[in-house]
Formats: C-alpha cells, structure tokens, sequence
C-alpha cells in the first residue's frame, strides 16, 4: 500500500471517531470507574458494541469530574448527563467522542461556552437543552453539524431569529422549542 493510500485510511478511521485513544485497558477502567459510580453503561445492541452510557441512575453526586473517565471511551454513542451538576468545564472531557450520535444536557448548569466543544462532535445526530442557560451565541456553534437531525431548546434563550439563522444552516434539523 502506498504512503498516500495509508494517510486516506488514517483519515477515514480518524473522520469516523477513531482517532481518539486507541487503549482499551484504559476503557476497561473507565467503564469499571463509571459503573462503581452508579453510571449506566451498556453496550446498545448484541450486534452493536457502542455504548450508551447514563448518569441518571448514579449513585453519587455528579459533577465536572465525573466526566473525566469518559474520555478513554472508544465506543461512545449515546450519553445522557440529563440534571446532573454539569457546567461548561465538564463538558470538555467529551471534546473528542467523535462516535457520539445523541448527547443529553437538558437540565444541566452549561451555557453557549458548551457548545463551543460541542461543535466538534460532528456526527451528532440528536441534541437535548432543555432547560439550560443556551443562548443565540451558543446556537451558532451548532451550525457545522450538518449530521443534526433533532435538537431540543424548549426553556433556553434562544430567540426567533437565533433559531431562524442555525434553521437555515441547518435545514434537516427539526428544532423543538416547545412551543
């Protein structure tokens, strides 16, 4: 195989969430550390080994550093941190999740700040923030996910025209506001 030929499939693996730490001891560990918290982490199907990781039945109080372990997960695809103490400084810990498809954030302390690391989840294809601080700034780091299919802001500060602008950009992706 050629030099070029390995950089096209380095890219393709790097561009289809690959690119993240390769050690599945760590994700061993992270996945032990997670499910002494209370953490729900399942793998989503039996023939599907990404997994769904839930901080709703946690046992401890979760804050930003309860995300940390998240980072040595290689088969992340759906996560919920619905109502959890989480501020814009946890949310760092998911930067690189590019296997992410679906994330839940409603009811959490982050702002537009978030969605500055939200941005780089490009194959995201779901998004709840109900009831948090987001606002128009915010939103506008959410045009480059040409993946979104369905985001929720219903209790947010988003406006009309905020939700207009990222609706333009995003014309695939049906925005609930709740009303």
């Amino acid at each position: 195989m050629s030099v070029s030929n390995l950089f096209s499939v380095a890219t393709l693996l790097g561009g289809f969430g690959l690119g993240q730490a390769q050690d599945p001891e760590a994700e061993k560990k992270a996945i032990a550390q997670l499910k002494e918290w209370g953490v729900l982490v399942l793998e989503i199907a039996q023939n599907d080994n990404r997994l769904d990781v839930s901080y709703i039945t946690a046992q401890t109080k979760i804050g930003n550093d309860q995300l940390a372990p998240l980072k040595d997960l290689m088969r992340l695809a759906q996560l919920n941190l619905r109502g959890q103490e989480i501020t814009d400084d946890g949310v760092v810990h998911i930067a690189n999740q590019k296997t992410l498809v679906k994330l839940h954030l409603e009811k959490t302390k982050i702002t537009d700040k978030a969605l500055e690391v939200v941005k780089g989840l490009e194959n995201l294809e779901y998004l709840n923030l109900f009831g948090t601080e987001i606002g128009d700034a915010g939103l506008a780091h959410l045009e480059g996910l040409k993946k979104l299919k369905s985001l929720y802001l219903w209790m947010t500060k988003v406006t009309d025209a905020g939700v207009a602008k990222l609706q333009a950009a995003l014309p695939m992706c049906k925005i609930n506001r709740g009303t």
